[in-house]
């Protein structure tokens, strides 16, 4: 047992300097107003909503990872493109939107698609935390404003329901039923969306993570039957490791539903070879997303092992495994690519002048992507 196991590995990371908490507000109003403005994108897809899927699965001038690649579907233990082909995705999960929406602008979105060439940005919408449940109105708007502006950039986009603590994901399934049918229903025609509906599930069996997915799954399946769902794992997503379990107690009782993937995360200075190792076990009999990691502590703080990252990122190449990094945004801690004061700032967001070493090194591999086959 390592001393990871006991710790909950992602609370301490969690909660940003109250300095921040007055900026999401006007940062909001500025956000959406940006809706109104083209993004400086050549060739971008349009933000209107698409009549239907088969139409927008047909590739825009310029290809970008969602025109390419289409509507997302899991074929065994990978994730797939439309053309029934095994993909990788890679990209950046925002910090929480009520502190750090300042960072997702049209110019850092921008660069996200096109100097870092980001297939996937996931949107973490934390349900506590002075998040969704203080206004559940302003903060499904601000989805709904990301989701489209990382679509006419040609992004895939991750609706995260940042659940965390407490940490039985039926606390907010209420909640989550509302949410999610308004996202489903809005955007189900999109082809570039996945939805991850319980962040890191903690304290509880596997049992009742699986109750709660097949309690909301149909849910969003009667507005949306096509998207892939992306199902949170025992023990903070780790499979149970972090619990002293493993991979097992999902591969003998999986969610009774289809078009689903389970979730990993790790931090790769503190979670070491057994992780890696449940990793690759449960990849070669579930179809796995890591929806999130960082290469630094379990509470994304300290120094940076890029060592043991590029271990778990061989790995993940090799399976097709898809991965988002924790965070973009400029958080004080070490997880956090952009130094502190530069989303305050507005950037400079591209290139590697505003980046710490954590976010220059996964730049440089957030923009070596998948070949993303077609036939």
């Amino acid at each position: 047992m390592t001393s990871a196991r006991s710790a909950r590995p992602l609370r301490s990371r969690i909660r940003p300097g109250t300095r921040r908490l007055g900026v999401a507000g006007t940062a909001l109003g500025a956000l959406l107003l940006g809706l109104a403005t083209a993004p400086t994108t050549a060739g971008a897809a349009p933000v209107t909503p698409q009549p239907a899927r088969s139409a927008v699965a047909k590739a825009p001038a310029a290809a970008t990872p969602a025109s390419i690649n289409g509507q997302l579907k899991v074929c065994g233990t990978k994730l797939c493109n439309q053309y029934g082909k095994p993909i990788q995705l890679r990209g950046m999960s925002s910090h929480g939107t009520q502190w750090y929406s300042q960072c997702l602008t049209g110019g850092s979105l921008d660069a996200l698609a096109k100097d870092w060439n980001a297939d996937v940005l996931r949107v973490s919408t934390y349900v506590q935390e002075e998040g969704y449940e203080t206004d559940p109105r302003k903060y499904t708007d601000l989805v709904h404003s990301l989701i489209e502006q990382a679509t006419a950039r040609g992004m895939y986009v991750i609706v995260d329901w940042h659940m965390l603590d407490p940490g039985d994901p039926h606390y907010n399934l209420a909640r989550a039923k509302t949410f999610f049918t308004e996202i489903a229903q809005r955007h189900g025609a999109k082809t570039n969306l996945l939805y991850e509906i319980a962040n890191e599930p903690n304290g509880v069996s596997w049992s009742r993570i699986k109750s709660y997915a097949e309690k909301l799954i149909p849910v969003i399946r009667a507005k949306d039957a096509d998207t892939p769902i992306l199902v949170g794992t025992r023990a903070w997503s780790s499979f149970g490791v972090s619990d002293g379990a493993n991979e097992s107690e999902v591969v003998s009782n999986p969610v009774n539903a289809t078009n689903i993937m389970y979730t990993y995360h790790f931090y790769a200075y503190s979670h070491r070879q057994e992780y890696l190792d449940t990793l690759s076990r449960a990849a070669a009999k579930l179809p796995v997303f890591v929806t999130e990691f960082g290469t630094q502590n379990y509470a994304g703080e300290g120094s940076n092992d890029f060592a043991m990252s590029q271990k778990y990122l061989d790995l993940m190449a090799a399976k097709k495994i898809s991965w988002v990094n924790w965070n973009f945004s400029d958080d004080e801690r070490t997880g956090a690519v952009f130094k502190t004061g530069t989303c305050d700032d507005g950037g400079p967001w591209t290139g590697t002048g505003s980046l710490k070493p954590a976010g220059v090194w996964i730049r440089d591999r957030v923009r070596t992507p998948d070949d993303f086959p077609t036939s």
